[in-house]
């Protein structure tokens, strides 16, 4: 039994080597192609510094290569286990598949384990670490390029979210300035986007917004003083980080575990649900109220940002073991030796389980659909789908 354990776990260990090892290079030839590659024909980056770029981006790729390359190696071992009637002959010898396997599955408990330090600290990390050598020569941030439908944190001291760019033109627009004791939030239905080279800003012409300011009482100080405003046309002006100051917000994709606790507690903006119409000073309370709501939204978008990637990060660490429990079983009733067929079979349950990835990432700004839970999905119905083949299996079903 012992013999037969370590023959399985060494076949399983050199496959999931080499299919690590394959994986990563697809992936990083397409970083390489579409981001590196540029800047290196173009005279930017030496060959020092894209060696350099790639080796920061190894860690992150191996957050989807290492479940990609362990489910692969499973399919593969033992489905050339099974065709090779090494299975039958371990039947015959009184041995079941479930005592077989046991050794595997605590492999893959054990690559769950350093899953979870890749996910949650060191790709995050890499993955800062190469965006800051990247930004030496990429310094700009085209207005076309907002991303829309997320909350952007790219500009130092603001939050913005739009919900639709087309091309600069931009529709439903809400920004958050804070300054010391003061925060501004404004928001407006149709706003227009454009780079401003000589101040290295990217300015948004707010048309018709309507804003609020809240001036926090200094030390010795009290009462709270807020003020409603409203313009025909507000040009704001998010700075763009330089050459000189390569310091950046991080997005919320690219923070580490612990960070993402902390921006969660931290609450950057105010709370806002605390302000009652009377403090605004104003005459147009409806308008007044509009704002303050936008701007609520803005925060429980964040918010759910963040508990979403927390949650993706944990549960995304937990591949390993889904994919081995439902590999073992998929392979010995696939009963092939041939490889493309293995590969073939991983890539399909990779697009499926990374289909729900997708889409809790997608529906990460609305708390509503509570996306949290998204993430979890795949990995309950990979565990369970694998547990029942897997008896199957052992039953000779």
């Amino acid at each position: 039994m012992k013999t037969l354990h370590l023959y399985l776990l060494r076949q399983i260990l050199a496959t999931t080597v080499m299919t690590v090892a394959v994986f990563t290079f697809v992936l990083l030839l397409g970083n390489v192609l579409r981001e590196i590659l540029p800047l290196l024909v173009s005279g930017q980056m030496g060959v020092g510094l894209m060696l350099k770029a790639v080796g920061l981006l190894i860690p992150f790729v191996w957050v989807f290569a290492l479940p990609m390359g362990l489910l692969t190696a499973t399919l593969l071992v033992f489905g050339r286990f099974s065709a090779d009637q090494e299975l039958t002959a371990a039947r015959a010898g009184g041995i079941s598949l479930l005592s077989l396997v046991t050794p595997v599955v605590l492999l893959s408990l054990v690559a769950c384990g350093l899953s979870a330090c890749i996910n949650m600290e060191l790709g995050p990390a890499s993955r800062v670490a190469y965006k800051g050598l990247k930004f030496q020569f990429v310094s700009q941030l085209s207005a076309a390029a907002l991303p829309e439908g997320q909350v952007i944190r790219d500009f130092r001291g603001f939050l913005v979210y739009i919900a639709k760019n087309d091309g600069g033109e931009l529709s439903d627009v809400t920004i958050y300035h804070q300054t010391n004791n003061t925060s501004s939030s404004f928001h407006a239905l149709t706003a227009k986007a454009w780079v401003d080279n000589t101040n290295n800003q990217v300015v948004i012409d707010l048309i018709e917004p309507r804003g609020v300011t809240v001036v926090e009482p200094k030390a010795g100080a009290v009462g709270t003083h807020s003020y409603f405003t409203a313009w025909s046309e507000f040009p704001c002006g998010l700075p763009l980080p330089s050459a000189t100051n390569r310091s950046f917000t991080l997005s919320i994709s690219d923070m580490t575990f612990g960070q993402l606790q902390h921006a969660y507690v931290e609450r950057d903006l105010p709370a806002t649900n605390q302000l009652t119409p009377a403090m605004l000073g104003t005459n147009s309370l409806a308008e007044a109220q509009a704002t303050l709501a936008a701007v609520q939204k803005l925060q429980r978008r964040e918010h759910s940002q963040i508990l979403a990637e927390m949650h993706r990060q944990v549960a995304f660490s937990f591949a390993c073991f889904s994919f081995t429990l439902i590999g073992i079983p998929l392979g010995i009733r696939v009963h092939r030796r041939e490889t493309n067929i293995g590969i073939a079979i991983a890539l399909i349950l990779v697009v499926v389980y990374y289909t729900f990835i997708m889409l809790g990432q997608a529906l990460s700004g609305r708390p509503e659909f509570h996306p949290q839970l998204i993430f979890w999905l795949p990995n309950f119905i990979f565990q369970i789908t694998g547990a029942c083949l897997l008896w199957r299996a052992n039953r000779g079903i």
